[in-house]
């Protein structure tokens, strides 16, 4: 299993409508989620920063990655939620959430 921390701005006027759409997620998101080896999913939110940690418990993290985004509704939910996010300029090149370094657990 590998853990995965990750970053992004919330734009100021969509803090309502992003928490409004987290609050019910597409039963059909929540599958497709699942089905590319993702739990222990979570959103934070703290003065317009967005903070996701999940892990992930395949074999090719690419490879569900892309499975992800062929998905319909995924690119739909996207199309829906994206605009109201900001990427970091620290972002790695190709990413839209800034990807985090681990630097401490616990079990």
């Amino acid at each position: 299993m590998q853990r995965y921390g990750m970053m992004i701005h919330l734009k100021p006027d969509a803090e309502e409508a992003y928490k409004l759409h987290h609050h019910s997620v597409w039963p059909e998101i929540l599958k497709v989620i699942r089905e590319c080896n993702i739990s222990n999913y979570s959103i934070f939110i703290k003065d317009g920063i967005l903070f996701s940690y999940f892990e992930y418990h395949g074999q090719d993290f690419a490879v569900d990655m892309a499975r992800m985004a062929a998905d319909p509704t995924t690119r739909e939910w996207w199309a829906l939620v994206g605009p109201m996010q900001q990427p970091l300029a620290s972002r790695a090149e190709g990413e839209w959430w800034a990807a985090m370094e681990e630097v401490f657990h616990q079990d």
